[in-house]
This record gives structure tokens, C-alpha cells and sequence, in this order.
């Protein structure tokens, strides 16, 4: 297994993408009570500051032991973390992992979620190796449904009861992403922009 040494940092057109640390947790409580923003999450809203402490925990755990990767999702020129995103359960014998993310309510429909994701999606597949990358989606997220097919996701089946949370048993979709089709994808983008410019 490949486990990380230093964290790594990824700049897109308007995002920092950066390690999560103890300073942001009055940041994470704010968007993290939010109901909304936990409802799809397997999350009940978080209520207190260690709440927040044993969720960077585990952002910390499982970079450590090369499990997962989770980034703070921030503004340029704002240290104010807005989000988070990463990969988990990660399996580098089998060269896949799995995708997630949430973001504060008042940045929802402003495409930063889909900036961020595009970043993450190449670091998987250019850094830490991947082949394939999941995502567990409940079928009543709409929003992150339509976001992960802009990404080329494919469903591939209903996980039925697949987890238990929040004293519920969840339903899930299985979508997944192949290097293949990412590239492939890249390719187009490429060339429809090339396009534009001529």
C-alpha cells in the first residue's frame, strides 16, 4: 500500500484544496449542523466542537494509514473552510476507492462542488494509482445524482439496506468511474476547447 507522506495540496481556477486542521473547526460545526447539508451523509447534524474533533480523526487516520485522503475545500484568498472532499475506503490491492464530499449550503449551485471534484478525480487517477473510483449515492440525493453523471459516473445498481444510519437502513446506488472513461472524457473536453479557441 502506498500511504502518503505530506499531505498534498491541489489548486484549481478558484479552490484551494488543502489539509483540514484543528483552526477550521468552527468553520466545520457551522456547516456540518446544518441539516441539510448532513441529510445524505449517514450523519445526524453535529452539535459541539468535539463532534468536529473526532471527524478530523478520522481525516487524519486514514490518510495515515492510506485508506483514504480528505481535503478542506476553501476559497482562494480565504482561509474560511466551505466543504470538504476525498476518497475512503480506499483498496490499493484492487485500485479503487470511494468518493465523497459535502459543502455549506450557501455555496450550493455555484459549481464548486463540481470544481473541486474534477480536481480530485484527476488526483486519484494520476497520484494514487486508481482504476476505478465509487460512489455510494442515496436514491433521494437528486443534486449529487446529477453531479456524479456530469462527472461520468455510471450506476451500475441499487445497493438495497446497505448501511445503517442514523436508526435507519439506507438504500444506496453504486456508481462508478473507470480510468478509461475519465480520460476518455478529458480527451473530448480537450478537444471541444480547442475548438473554441480556433
Amino acid at each position: 500500500m502506498t500511504v502518503e507522506t505530506s499531505f498534498p495540496v491541489i489548486e484549481t481556477e478558484r479552490l484551494l484544496l488543502r489539509k483540514a486542521v484543528q483552526e477550521d473547526a468552527a468553520d466545520m460545526l457551522r456547516y456540518l449542523s446544518d441539516e441539510e447539508v448532513v441529510r445524505h451523509m449517514g450523519l445526524n447534524p453535529f452539535n459541539s466542537l468535539q463532534d468536529v474533533y473526532g471527524e478530523l480523526d478520522w481525516y487524519r487516520e486514514i490518510f495515515q494509514v492510506g485508506t483514504g485522503i480528505r481535503w478542506a475545500i476553501s476559497l482562494k484568498g480565504s482561509g474560511i473552510m466551505i466543504g470538504s472532499c476525498g476518497f475512503l475506503n480506499r483498496k490499493p490491492n484492487h485500485f479503487r476507492a470511494e468518493i465523497g464530499y459535502e459543502l455549506s449550503r450557501e455555496y450550493w449551485g455555484e459549481g464548486i462542488a463540481s470544481e473541486a471534484l474534477q480536481a480530485i478525480i484527476s488526483y486519484g487517477f494520476d497520484h494514487l494509482n486508481l482504476e476505478r473510483i465509487e460512489a455510494l449515492i442515496e436514491p433521494s440525493n437528486a443534486p449529487s445524482i446529477k453531479l456524479a453523471e456530469r462527472q461520468g459516473f455510471i450506476r451500475e445498481g441499487l445497493l438495497r439496506h446497505y448501511e445503517y444510519t442514523c436508526g435507519k437502513f439506507d438504500d444506496l446506488y453504486m456508481y462508478s468511474l473507470l480510468k478509461m472513461d475519465w480520460r476518455s472524457k478529458e480527451i473530448k473536453t480537450s478537444a471541444d476547447n480547442t475548438k473554441k479557441d480556433i
